[in-house]
């Protein structure tokens, strides 16, 4: 007789990864009846709408249960401005208590009798420190990877350095296992420079991988294969990979910010246009510009003629539109192009009148490109950004450089650099886009009954009900 199994999900309330693991939580249910997901839910005043994506996420899913944490003793507000992953991770040890009383309550809701279910933890990157709670009860953790697999190469290649061993930005280009060629510095995240906290809390979860039952990664052998055999080479001690991807939520979940009328005017807009002339431009819930980027950017639309979308965070209001725009901008791309505050992006990216996205190459939105055929002008702005840019268009030949290793910081990208990546990216015939092309076709298959990803969900629901 198969056991049942409950798994209780513990996801990071950031909504990049709030999206692939719901999507994650909802494949397992619908896979197998044996399982039953519960999903505590993390609240932080940073992600004010996470609760409301949740419900709506989950609405037509009952037998997913939520509960809520109580809210965490939240760090020193200046610590996430000196480094957001270790403010992250600080704020989740705060919750063990919360997590350690939540699960004994769970447990002691089952009845007594041999017909327990057998009970895992699946914790988010950020999370890894519940590993604690759960060995405490007894309970194994898996880890769900929202990233890829060659980040996870990079954090576990921080084991051959010390904890205290930051990196600086001069050392020479590393060799690093999972990737075929050497990596420059400069597409590192910040926290592996990071000397207050942010490098250590990196190595910490670093530490706790090894802790884990596998890791679960939102991606597919097709696009990972190297990285993926280099880590399950066999002589190491990282636990097994299973790759679920791509996850994308094709519903496209409702944004608290965009009412239905500004949601039906984008897609009558994009309506209106001939097939594959717009390039949508959008840089993720964190993607904020100064003034003078901003112009460079609508210099650079203007130079190159082209259709386009874009999705700023702050649209220019009447107040600084003379600050963010050249004379003339707004009059100019009637027509010819659209500005919004918040765009559909799974809708606007299947759309016919999408040839290009400008994308910070956050890892959802580079797998919602692949799904949809959609090639990339890679312009990485935070987290593991940079060396997401790198290893798509590096090693894989599969988005078009703008930048690799950009920082708001500091760097400023001209409207020259930004007119030639446009003119590029609308370049169909371009070896990119039939390589993104093809890739679309084995994402689609990966998630297909016999296709890779399924298989590894299914290997993965075996080792959760010990059928294997």
């Amino acid at each position: 007789m198969t056991n049942n199994a409950e798994l209780i999900f513990i996801p990071s309330p950031g909504i990049g990864h709030l999206t692939s693991s719901l999507e994650f939580a909802q494949l397992l249910i619908n896979r197998d009846n044996h399982l039953s997901v519960t999903i505590l839910c993390i609240k932080i005043p940073l992600t004010p709408f996470a609760d409301s994506y949740i419900k709506s996420a989950l609405a037509s899913q009952p037998q997913i249960k939520l509960i809520d944490l109580p809210l965490g003793e939240l760090p020193p507000q200046e610590l996430i401005f000196k480094s957001p992953e270790h403010y992250i991770c600080t704020f989740i040890e705060s919750l063990k208590p919360h997590v350690k009383a939540t699960l004994e309550n769970i447990l002691s809701s089952y009845p007594r009798s041999e017909s327990q279910p057998v009970v895992r933890l699946v914790l988010d990157f950020f999370c890894l420190s519940m590993i604690d709670v759960g060995n405490e009860l007894g309970i194994p953790s898996y880890m769900f990877m929202t990233s890829n697999v060659a980040f996870s190469a990079f954090i576990l290649s921080l084991l051959n350095r010390g904890i205290e061993d930051v990196f600086n930005v001069s050392e020479p280009d590393l060799l690093i296992r999972g990737f075929p060629d050497s990596v420059p510095l400069s597409v590192f995240p910040d926290a592996a420079f990071n000397k207050d906290g942010g490098y250590a809390a990196y190595y910490k979860l670093a530490q706790r991988f090894l802790d884990t039952e596998g890791i679960i990664v939102n991606s597919f052998s097709d696009l990972e294969k190297y990285a993926i055999d280099a880590l399950s080479d066999g002589q190491s001690q990282v636990p097994p990979i299973y790759t679920v991807g791509p996850l994308i939520d094709l519903k496209g979940q409702p944004n608290p910010n965009l009412d239905q009328a500004q949601h039906d005017k984008i897609l009558k807009w994009l309506d209106e246009q001939p097939p594959s002339s717009v390039v949508f431009l959008c840089f993720g819930s964190m993607g904020r510009f100064a003034p003078s980027q901003t112009r460079e950017i609508a210099v650079a639309l203007q130079g190159s003629g082209v259709r386009f979308l874009w999705a700023m965070n702050s649209p220019p209001t009447a107040d600084n539109v003379d600050r963010t725009l050249p004379d003339g901008f707004l009059e100019w791309m009637e027509g010819r192009g659209m500005i919004c505050g918040w765009a559909p992006q799974v809708e606007v990216l299947a759309h016919k009148a999408i040839v290009g996205f400008v994308s910070h190459c956050g890892w959802n939105s580079i797998l919602e490109s692949l799904w949809f055929g959609v090639p990339i002008l890679t312009w990485p702005i935070y987290a593991e950004q940079q060396l997401n840019a790198f290893w798509m268009e590096r090693q894989y030949g599969l988005a078009v450089e703008l930048r690799l290793d950009y920082r708001r910081s500091s760097d400023l990208v001209t409207a020259k650099e930004i007119e030639e990546g446009l003119k590029k990216l609308m370049d169909k015939d371009s070896k990119v886009h039939k390589s993104v092309l093809a890739m679309k076709e084995k994402a689609r298959k990966a998630v297909l009954t016999s296709g890779s990803s399924f298989i590894s969900v299914g290997k993965l629901i075996d080792n959760i009900l010990g059928r294997n």
